[in-house]
């Protein structure tokens, strides 16, 4: 097992071998994942535009405009 150290300011350095897995250098981002009760995955935020790709759904009926406001209207009052 792979083990860092959480400096007095919150850092971590990934180790070596960690960064080798997930293909970080240096300005990359990572995610902290939530995977269960006090656990957490780390993972490499880097997407290229490929990755994005069918991420997100067409509807499959066209969808107007005033759709698309009281969609966002009621997401936005269940939000407070």
């Amino acid at each position: 097992m792979v083990t860092a150290t959480v400096t007095t300011k919150g850092q971590v350095t990934i180790p070596a071998q960690v960064r080798a897995t997930l293909g970080l250098s240096a300005g990359d981002r990572v995610e902290f994942v939530p995977i269960g009760e006090g656990k957490y995955a780390i993972m490499a935020a880097t997407y290229s535009v490929k990755d994005l790709k069918g991420m997100i759904r067409k509807p499959r009926a066209p969808v107007s405009v005033e759709d698309m406001n009281a969609a966002i209207a009621s997401q936005g009052a269940k939000a407070r």
